[in-house]
């Protein structure tokens, strides 16, 4: 594609690196104008079925020697720009769509190991990952090991010859610990396990794990790459031998797809991504540095923060800190009830990503279905409250925040 701008969105670009920026790719890449009608922006092909010009040509397409489109659950035109979008934004060879973020999830890791393989895990993951993950262990036989990834010496001693995939989220859900993804990604490439990572908290803008040596990159497209919490839909984008695979078997064959008209409201909030992350970056580390000097809060998690441990590496392998921060209200469990019962513009809602702010619970909430004991492990106190800032205007969030704590 040729673009009219070379703009580069990225504040901290590769030596050397040109090209068109992030902002001028989430706009143009995989879009043309339609050849038939001039319509700027992408149509939304709301079929089931696509007509074949011949007989022989439809034997052609499904036996995968001729291009085109067949029916819609193995692609459509408007689901496939949305995939190349996002694959381009990723720096990945191919893209595709799915329902939902645990359907890429899913789809994906389904794939990639058959039974006695083993997916070794960052010990914090997203509550339904890790309900997922131990349904594959009790009814296909496929183990998973949660483990400190944080290390080199911990990397290699949780891996065994087993290990097919490493799986991982940076920042972890909801307690924004990072890996370092260059070093899981060397480790992994001696051993021949694939690394497949959730960046579902940053978006392409701020962390883009390919670069980094990773194989697959998962999002939930509900949050940040919808931004305005009207759609449910995953992604998923890898080398192109993989995603064709996964295509013509896990997506295809249990049907996760993405439909045409959520499709396009994907589009449609690609447009606005860089904008809207620098909003809510802005405005997350004003809040995270407010709430750090709050005599009522415990720790905040953050690593836009110079007192988070691991701020150099969010410095060398992020692009910006996020709009996702958790922090421990003193009275623990109680206190922080009342506070999030307090609150009025912040919204008490799961998810992420939208321009509201949202606020919960994870103990009680996203991460209800893991075990009390393993919570612990992973650091989700009881007290633990998770804050997706959004994008108002940050004196108004921080007001909200200040007259809830007064009251717990």
């Amino acid at each position: 594609m040729d673009y009219s701008q070379n703009r580069q969105a990225n504040p901290n670009p590769q030596p050397g690196k040109k090209g068109p920026g992030l902002s001028t790719k989430a706009i143009h890449a995989g879009h043309q104008p339609d050849p038939h009608t001039g319509s700027l922006t992408t149509p939304i092909y709301q079929t089931a079925t696509f007509v074949f010009p011949t007989t022989e040509e439809g034997g052609q397409r499904f036996a995968g020697h001729a291009p085109g489109y067949i029916y819609s659950r193995l692609g459509n035109p408007t689901v496939t720009v949305f995939e190349d979008k996002i694959a381009e934004l990723e720096g990945a060879e191919a893209g595709l769509a799915f329902a939902s973020g645990m359907a890429a999830i899913s789809a994906v890791l389904m794939a990639l190991v058959k039974t006695g393989d083993n997916i070794l895990c960052a010990k914090n993951l997203y509550g339904c990952s890790y309900g997922f993950l131990n349904l594959l262990q009790e009814r296909f036989g496929i183990t998973y090991t949660l483990a400190d990834l944080s290390d080199e010496m911990s990397i290699r001693s949780a891996i065994t010859p087993e290990t097919k995939v490493i799986y991982l989220e940076t920042p972890m859900n909801p307690t924004m610990l990072l890996v370092d993804l260059a070093l899981v990604s060397r480790i992994a490439k001696e051993t021949g396990a694939y690394v497949v990572v959730d960046n579902t908290f940053l978006s392409p803008y701020l962390q883009r794990p390919i670069e980094h040596g990773c194989d697959i990159v998962i999002h939930s497209a509900t949050k940040y790459i919808c931004g305005h919490g009207d759609v449910i839909a995953g992604v998923a984008v890898g080398p192109k031998a993989i995603m064709d695979e996964i295509r013509m078997t896990t997506l295809k064959d249990i049907g996760g797809v993405l439909s045409p008209f959520d499709s396009y409201l994907l589009i449609r909030g690609l447009k606005t991504l860089v904008v809207r992350m620098d909003r809510h970056c802005e405005n997350a580390q004003k809040v995270a540095e407010y709430l750090e000097a709050h005599p009522q809060v415990d720790r905040v998690y953050y690593p836009g923060l110079p007192s988070y441990p691991q701020y150099e590496l969010a410095k060398r392998q992020m692009d910006g800190f996020g709009g996702l921060i958790s922090f421990e209200v003193k009275g623990g469990l109680e206190a922080g009830i009342r506070m999030m019962n307090a609150v009025k513009l912040c919204q008490r809602a799961v998810s992420l990503g939208d321009a509201e702010t949202l606020i919960q619970h994870p103990a009680s909430m996203t991460h209800s279905v893991v075990p009390a004991d393993e919570r612990a492990k992973m650091g989700i106190s009881d007290g633990l409250i998770r804050l997706s800032v959004g994008i108002e205007d940050v004196e108004d969030i921080i007001a909200d925040l200040e007259q809830a704590l007064s009251l717990s």
